[in-house]
C-alpha cells in the first residue's frame, strides 16, 4: 500500500482515498437498469484507476434510494478485488443498525478473500433512514440497534463460534459463522458525525474512527475527537490504537479554480434536493465557495491546494491517519471524475512523498 509524508510535515504519515455513493443522475429518460449498469462500468474503472496510481483505499456508503446504486456495497467491492492488485477496499459506510451483523461479516470475510486481504468495513448508523423501513425495523430503536448489533459484531470477528442474546436479532447459541477472512483480524471501523456519544463509543471500545466532516469549519470538531482519545485512554486502550480518519468533500482538476467549476453543479444538485428533504435552503455558490476556504471543509483545487488543505486539517485535529474524499457530490462528467482521480493519486503524492533515499544513506 501506497503512504505519503509531507516534507514540511514529517511524521505526518497519511493514507488517501476516495469515498463514492456511486450516485446516478434523475429524470434522464433512460431505463433504470441501462443507466445502472454504465454507471457501475465506470465504477470499476475509477477503481481500477485509483488502484493503478497508488491510492490506498476506497470506499463505497450504502444508500438505499433511486439515486445511489449502492446498496450492497461489499458486491461491488467484490468486482473491484477482481480488478484490483493493492487499495484497501471498504464500506463507507455499512448501516449496521439495519443489518444483519452475521450476514455483514460473511459478505466482507468473502470480500478479503476475494481481494488477498484488503477488506475493511466501516460501520455507522446512516444519514438516511430509508434502510429501517425498508428491513422492518423502527427508527426509535435508532441507537440501540447499531450499539447491539456492533456487540455482536465485534464478537463475531473475535471467534467463529459464539453464544449472544440480544434484543433485536435472534440469539446465537454457538452456530459457526463462515468463512473467516484472510487478515486474522478483519478491519473495522466506526464512522461518525457529530454525535458526542458516538466519539465517546469508539473510544471506549478502542475501534479506530472515522469523521465524516461535510460542511463546517473542521477545527470546530477537535473536541469531539479529543473527547474520542480520552474515552480511550481511560478504558485502557493504547493511544495508537485511537486512529483518526476523516471524509470529506473533495475533487481536483488542474487548477483551483476548474476543481470548483466542475463540481460545484453536481454538488449543487444534490444538496439542493436533499435539503428539500430536511428544510435546509438551497445550496448557494458563495456558501460552497466559502467551504473551499482555508477554514472550511472542502478540499477542492489543484493537488498543490488539496494537499496543503490535507495537512492543515490534520493538523487542526491533533493527527489523522486517513482523508478519504467523496469526490462526485452529484453525477460528474465520467472523463473528469477519471483526471481528478489521477490527480489525486500522482499529483498529490508527488508533492508530499519523501525524496528518494540514497543507498547507504541512514
Amino acid at each position: 500500500m501506497s503512504r505519503w509524508v509531507c516534507l514540511t510535515h514529517p511524521m505526518n504519515i497519511m493514507q488517501i482515498g476516495i469515498d463514492s455513493f456511486v450516485e446516478t443522475p434523475l429524470g434522464s429518460g433512460r431505463a433504470p437498469g441501462e443507466l445502472g449498469a454504465e454507471r457501475v462500468h465506470q465504477l470499476l474503472e475509477e477503481i481500477e484507476l485509483a488502484d493503478r496510481v497508488g491510492i490506498d483505499v476506497y470506499g463505497i456508503g450504502e444508500h438505499h434510494r433511486e439515486e445511489y446504486i449502492a446498496s450492497s456495497p461489499a458486491v461491488l467491492l467484490a468486482a473491484a478485488a477482481a480488478r484490483t492488485q493493492n487499495i484497501h477496499l471498504t464500506s463507507a459506510v455499512t448501516v449496521l443498525s439495519s443489518d444483519d451483523p452475521v450476514r455483514v461479516f460473511q459478505d466482507f470475510a468473502t470480500l478479503d478473500l476475494i481481494s488477498n486481504g484488503r477488506a475493511e468495513i466501516i460501520v455507522g448508523r446512516g444519514s438516511f433512514i430509508e434502510s429501517y423501513p425498508l428491513f422492518g425495523y423502527d427508527t426509535k430503536f435508532y441507537d440501540e440497534l447499531f450499539a447491539e448489533k456492533l456487540d455482536l459484531l465485534l464478537k463475531l470477528r473475535d471467534q467463529p463460534r459464539v453464544e449472544w442474546e440480544g434484543k433485536h436479532r435472534p440469539s446465537l447459541t454457538g452456530q459457526g459463522v463462515w468463512p473467516r477472512p484472510l487478515q486474522p483480524k478483519l478491519p473495522i471501523r466506526l464512522g461518525a458525525g457529530g454525535t458526542p456519544a458516538s466519539f465517546v463509543r469508539a473510544g471506549m471500545l478502542g475501534l479506530p474512527l472515522t469523521v465524516a466532516i461535510i460542511g463546517g469549519e473542521p477545527h470546530r470538531f477537535r473536541p469531539l475527537v479529543d473527547l474520542y482519545r480520552e474515552a480511550g485512554r481511560r478504558a485502557g486502550h493504547a493511544p495508537e490504537s485511537l486512529d483518526v480518519a476523516l471524509h470529506g468533500i473533495g475533487f481536483l482538476a488542474d487548477t483551483t479554480q476548474e476543481a470548483a467549476d466542475i463540481l460545484w453543479p453536481a454538488y449543487s444538485t444534490t444538496f439542493t434536493r436533499i435539503g428539500r428533504e430536511r428544510g435546509w435552503p438551497p445550496a448557494t455558490r458563495a456558501a460552497f465557495d466559502a467551504q473551499r476556504s482555508e477554514d472550511g471543509a472542502f478540499f477542492v483545487g489543484d493537488p498543490e491546494t488539496v494537499a496543503r488543505k490535507m495537512h492543515s486539517v490534520s493538523d487542526a485535529l491533533g493527527g489523522v491517519s486517513r482523508i478519504t474524499l467523496m469526490m462526485s457530490g452529484g453525477p460528474l462528467p465520467h472523463a473528469k471524475m477519471l483526471h481528478a482521480i489521477e490527480l489525486l493519486g500522482t499529483g498529490v503524492g508527488q508533492r508530499v512523498q519523501p525524496p528518494a533515499q540514497t543507498i547507504g544513506e541512514k
